[in-house]
């Protein structure tokens, strides 16, 4: 089947406030380096970085060239390198000063004038969370986030997760934004939704007659999302001590899959719909009491172990991780979508650090086929059914069914047909970042978190915020680095008389 190419992005000024920080040298400017080398990068192009480090502009350029030479993901070609950051501009400054934003409007000014970008404004705030709402006031203060009524030249705001820290935090984040600037302009990026598997999800539902009449109570039995890392929390312990698992990784990465995975098909491939169809599906999920959310989750801390046979200490003896944190590196929920399609299917969510293997999956188990033809015959038992889709790494599709084993006694096995993308496509390496910088650059918001989904979300999660708060150490597990993760978050499961699927 023939592909159409996609067409280039619109002309821009990309602005990068945090230009010196991790998250530009390592995913954003190698994404944006693979959408030059695929065509998808406009030929009116400006990088211009922000921060608070003093850099001239070549001094700025070199240090783009460096961290492209250090983390790219494909080889690089130096002409095209220098094209990528021939118009870069650098501004120095605080967030907090209004003259830094004075600056940065002069800067935008003379190189929309040379680079031909026509006003179009990307601005991507690589910050910490608390800086958002600065930000985005300062840019509409100094003029420089406004939109005309016709949208053109447009102004864009990407924000990096996490939204918020709870209900309440979200909410104000939210209204924050929105006083100065439209919806339409804020783009809330989760990196797991440029992932090729996420995206496939929609296809593979809605595109495949096979799949989406039995995608229901009927034929499903239980859903599994896991997000298992390998990683400890290394040199972050300040941050995640007071983050941890729960905050981290559900209201955004697991919930997304959620949303993905159990949403109401929409009536056409568009924006909005698609995310209409995913905010309500995060609205459908049953709110649990404190006691409630008790009983249904499980949180865990890694102590001393091994993983990949290097060695690991306790998380409380981590850097910058008080010695008697009760903060979770491994959280496990039972939640329920309340309406027709899923009610009475759990939806079953496990994710930690410092585990046995690094994986990311969703695992759909249908309803077990009964076994009655069967009963005079040497088979006493049918394995699982399982469609699991792996998101990280080795993206792909894998369906479980059963089948005879070959010989003269009927016997029956579990057999996989996997599907791999490095197998059936010629796609080369990527961040994860290309796909949604192309969309905020086209204005295709689909992977994009909205609102009123952001605080769906953190409704779910906050009762069980505020019952592991009170529990204190109370219900606190913990489980060896280099293991599964707790036993405890076995039982979730065991009462209802399921398992979890063992991650290899």
């Amino acid at each position: 089947m023939t592909r159409s190419p996609a067409p280039a992005a619109d002309r821009c000024c990309f602005v990068i406030f945090g230009a010196s920080g991790d998250l530009t040298s390592r995913l954003l400017l190698p994404a944006l380096y693979n959408l030059a080398a695929t065509g998808l990068l406009p030929e009116r192009f400006a990088i211009v970085g922000v921060a608070r480090s003093v850099h001239t502009a070549e001094e700025f350029r070199q240090d783009l060239l460096d961290a492209l030479q250090a983390h790219a993901t494909r080889e690089v070609d130096p002409q095209l390198a220098q094209r990528l950051v021939a118009h870069a501009a650098y501004v120095s400054g605080s967030i907090d000063d209004a003259e830094t934003f004075s600056k940065l409007r002069t800067a935008l000014e003379e190189i929309e004038a040379t680079a031909g970008t026509q006003g179009n404004r990307l601005f991507y705030l690589a910050m910490p969370p608390d800086t958002f709402e600065l930000i985005a006031r300062q840019l509409a203060r100094a003029g420089l986030s406004q939109e005309e009524p016709s949208g053109t030249p447009w102004r864009r705001v990407v924000v990096e997760k996490p939204f918020g820290t709870d209900l309440a935090s979200a909410r104000a984040l939210n209204r924050a934004l929105l006083e100065v600037l439209t919806e339409d302009q804020i783009y809330r990026i989760d990196h797991y939704l440029g992932k090729e598997t996420v995206q496939n999800i929609l296809l593979l539902r809605f595109a495949n007659g096979l799949f989406e009449p039995i995608w229901n109570r009927n034929h499903i039995d239980h859903v599994q999302i896991t997000v298992a890392e390998t990683v400890n929390v290394e040199r972050r312990g300040r941050f995640y001590d007071r983050t941890g698992a729960l905050r981290d990784m559900v209201p955004n990465h697991l919930f997304q899959l959620l949303a993905l995975i159990a949403m109401e098909p929409p009536a056409r491939f568009e924006a909005e719909r698609v995310r209409n169809a995913k905010a309500e599906a995060l609205a459908a999920i049953r709110i649990p009491s404190e006691a409630e959310a008790l009983a249904n989750s499980v949180r865990g801390q890694y102590r001393a172990g091994r993983v990949h046979d290097e060695p690991v200490v306790a998380y409380r003896e981590a850097e910058h991780v008080a010695p008697g944190s009760v903060t979770e590196t491994y959280a496990a929920l039972r939640l329920e979508v309340d309406n027709w399609r899923w009610a009475g299917v759990p939806f079953y969510l496990r994710t930690g650090k410092a585990l046995s293997v690094r994986r990311t999956e969703v695992a759909i188990k249908f309803k077990q086929a009964p076994i009655s033809m069967f009963e005079q015959t040497s088979v006493d038992r049918l394995g699982q059914n399982f469609l699991v889709l792996r998101i990280q790494p080795n993206e792909g599709i894998t369906l479980r069914f059963n089948a005879k084993v070959p010989g003269p006694v009927l016997a029956a096995e579990s057999v996989d047909m996997t599907f791999k993308y490095k197998d059936h496509f010629d796609v080369a390496p990527s961040t994860g970042y290309e796909t949604l910088i192309y969309d905020c650059m086209t204005g295709d918001a689909l992977h994009f978190q909205r609102a009123d989904g952001v605080e769906a979300g953190w409704a779910v999660v906050q009762p069980f915020l505020d019952a592991w708060s009170k529990a204190g150490a109370k219900g606190l597990e913990f489980y060896p680095a280099g293991s599964s993760g707790p036993e405890e978050a076995g039982f979730l499961l065991a009462r209802d008389s399921r398992r979890w699927r063992v991650i290899e």
